[in-house]
């Protein structure tokens, strides 16, 4: 497995503000997080959460220091400046009325307007927009959980024939948050993919290689029918992200393929020094551990971490290929993070 080295670069961004779901949010951000999901692992980001998870993992590459939990910001323009994340393990991008607690990509976009308000009252409006424009970073990573809902049957009695209505509705949202944020002056954004729900331990189903009995010759038969709907999603929203470069003047939208990045890690693992990729380090079964004393002794063998997340040598693989195009080569387009904050 190649070394992951971080390389800071010269960059106009000041800030980094994210908006997401368990992909960017160790549960700091998810209100009664241990009561509320139960049935997956209480610790996705995998022991000290700044440098476990893509987003904490990119803003260390940028140079940033990792946005501060919305729930723990004071208010400041001070605190406010320096980034924060919005993001809440199990959020939606569909409102979710069985569980308002968790919040939807609407509650997440209301907080930041909150936050562009408050910086207009510090600074003043035009230096906040300009501050806003020039200086930050927005990162999205949605889409997961509204999958893991459907395919557990919690949304829908016909998982299948709503998955299909349920691809086009969910880029239509994520269409609109951009739209919104664009009108509020933002112009670099990083949207990332769903990654392939199909094969993770939660979903998955595995064929035991008769002549091995190690888990190093397990072959890994993934459900396609949940690959299938996160394939088509993933392709609506990069399709749209090309739209909207076109169609939003001054606007830089990189969309980022998850997907295929732990596709390729799960189909090469002897390249990447993972020797497990169809077990949770922390779950088992349908359950994810309770306690950090349930994970398994070397997470650094895996490719998941819970249910449902990557481990942290998956995701700093995929920070490299987000950051610079290393290690999983073309997954982000039209550029890399790091040509996108670079000052022209």
């Amino acid at each position: 497995m190649a070394n992951s080295t971080t390389m800071f670069t010269a960059t106009d961004i000041k800030a980094m503000y994210v908006l997401g779901d368990s992909t960017v949010d160790c549960g700091e951000n998810t209100l009664f997080f241990p009561y509320l999901l139960h049935n997956m692992s209480l610790h996705p980001c995998e022991g000290p959460p700044s440098y476990n998870i893509v987003p904490h993992l990119l803003a260390k590459k940028i140079g940033l220091s990792y946005p501060i939990p919305f729930y723990r910001q004071n208010g400041s323009a001070d605190v406010l400046q320096l980034g924060v994340n919005l993001g809440s393990t199990g959020a939606t991008i569909m409102s979710n009325p069985t569980n308002p607690v968790l919040r939807s990509l609407n509650q997440q976009l209301r907080q930041a307007f909150e936050i562009f308000q408050l910086l207009q009252l510090e600074l003043g409006q035009e230096t906040a927009n300009d501050f806003i424009q020039s200086s930050t970073l927005f990162y999205l990573s949605f889409g997961k959980d509204d999958y893991v809902d459907l395919f557990r049957g919690t949304n829908a009695k016909d998982p299948e024939s709503n998955a299909e209505k349920l691809s086009r509705v969910l880029v239509d949202q994520m269409t609109n948050a951009i739209q919104y944020l664009y009108g509020s002056s933002v112009r670099k954004f990083v949207l990332m993919g769903v990654p392939p729900l199909g094969c993770t331990p939660r979903f998955l189903h595995s064929i035991k290689d008769s002549e091995n009995d190690g888990l190093h010759g397990d072959r890994v038969v993934c459900a396609d029918d949940i690959n299938n709907f996160v394939l088509e999603y993933n392709a609506f929203l990069e399709q749209r992200i090309v739209r909207l470069n076109m169609e939003l003047a001054g606007a830089q939208l990189i969309f980022c393929d998850v997907y295929r990045a732990i596709m390729e890690i799960i189909n090469n693992p002897d390249t990447y020094g993972i020797n497990n990729v169809k077990n949770a380090c922390c779950g088992v079964g349908m359950s994810g551990c309770m306690s950090m004393t349930m994970a398994c002794a070397d997470p650094s063998a895996y490719v998941w971490w819970d249910l449902y997340n990557p481990g942290h040598v998956v995701s700093s693989l995929i920070t490299d290929s987000v950051w610079s195009g290393e290690n999983l080569q073309d997954i982000c387009h039209p550029t890399t993070v790091q040509k996108l904050v670079s000052p022209k």
